[in-house]
């Protein structure tokens, strides 16, 4: 297939040599028209991979105009808080070239003002005249490992019943296997709020709380992924899978992990703005635990990782503050929320 790949960042990249792997004739837009010349040039992209080697096939354009003329498919490879205008902007060039493409969208987050998921912004910036089917490819994947074709397995969803399953097929390589899931919602969600554990995870390391206090918060946090997935209409066993439990170890325990390692940079006295300017790149989890937490009130949904976290980010209360709260809240059953969900799906499975 003709693929355009819009993002030079290190996914966006790591995901151009996969398909390039695949025999697919692969574009990549970005607007730096530097890192547009290196990898033209140098067949590298240093400031987002090291030591890497990028195909010769894989040809950089900084035209956006151009890099959608050439697409089949379109792989929206940008920071949730970017989306929307992108989107909007994919969307203007292809009804200008009366074109109808397939969208896949590798964002894990939630867009901090309407709270909605990656998918529900295209949506609202597309039309059925430009856009065949909107999928996501979501999983435990450090662009790191890929970009070295290192074994990497995750898992794509999408909106309509095919666009999964022409994903699967695009994607797949011998180091890159891909699942379908029927779930878009729980792919969704559980890479979105993956990164908030992460990011809390991360403050623990820094703090030396130790090994047993982040295995208490990964296993916790996936609860509470669980409870407002579940509640948000997500497959309680979509967070046992890739998008829940395999994003949220690979996340919360490496130092590829942008969350992770912002997360130790805060807890040695650093603050967002300095973590994120330092690391060069976006750290989703800090808006989507603002997100969140508001999408937890709505619901009725108790977070309690996430609402302290909320706390320690953006109401100024110390770190030992914000988990000897967790430690002390009211005594409650380790599995009753999730033992509520499962049988509540299995209901909804009886039924039909």
């Amino acid at each position: 297939m003709k693929i355009t790949v819009i993002g030079t960042g290190s996914f966006g990249t790591s995901l151009a040599m996969v398909l390039a792997d695949n025999g697919h004739d692969v574009r990549i837009y970005g607007r730096n028209r530097a890192v547009v010349d290196e990898i033209n040039e140098q067949h590298t992209n240093v400031n987002y991979l090291k030591d890497v080697s990028i195909p010769e096939s894989v040809k950089a354009l900084s035209s956006m105009e151009e890099s959608i003329s050439h697409a089949e498919l379109i792989v929206l490879a940008v920071p949730v808080k970017a989306m929307r205008q992108v989107a909007r902007e994919v969307h203007g060039h292809l009804r200008a070239m009366h074109k109808k493409v397939l969208l896949v969208h590798v964002a894990k987050g939630l867009e901090l003002d309407t709270h909605l998921r990656v998918s529900e912004i295209i949506s609202e910036e597309t039309d059925d005249e430009t856009v065949e089917d909107i999928c996501i490819l979501s999983g435990p994947s450090h662009a790191e490992e890929v970009a070295r074709r290192a074994p990497t397995t995750v898992s794509a969803a999408s909106i309509g019943p095919e666009g999964a399953k022409i994903i699967q097929d695009v994607f797949m390589t011998r180091y890159f296997r891909v699942y379908h899931n029927d779930d878009m919602t729980g792919v969704e969600i559980g890479g979105a709020l993956k990164n908030i554990i992460a990011l809390a995870i991360g403050v623990l390391h820094g703090l030396n709380f130790g090994d047993n206090a982040k295995a208490a918060i990964i296993t916790r946090g996936l609860q509470e992924i669980a409870r407002l997935g579940t509640r948000m209409g997500a497959n309680p066993l979509t967070f046992l899978g890739l998008t829940g439990m395999g994003d949220l170890v690979v996340t919360a325990t490496s130092m590829h992990s942008r969350n992770y390692r912002c997360g130790i940079m805060l807890a040695e006295g650093r603050s967002v703005e300095e973590a994120q300017q330092e690391m060069g790149m976006v750290v989703e989890g800090v808006n989507t635990t603002r997100a969140a937490y508001e999408l937890a009130t709505q619901y009725d949904v108790e977070m309690p990782i996430t609402k302290v976290l909320y706390q320690y980010l953006f109401e100024d209360i110390s770190e030992e503050e914000a988990f000897y709260a967790l430690m002390m809240r009211e005594k409650t059953g380790e599995t009753d929320d999730l033992k509520e969900a499962l049988q509540q799906q299995y209901k909804e499975w009886t039924r039909e």
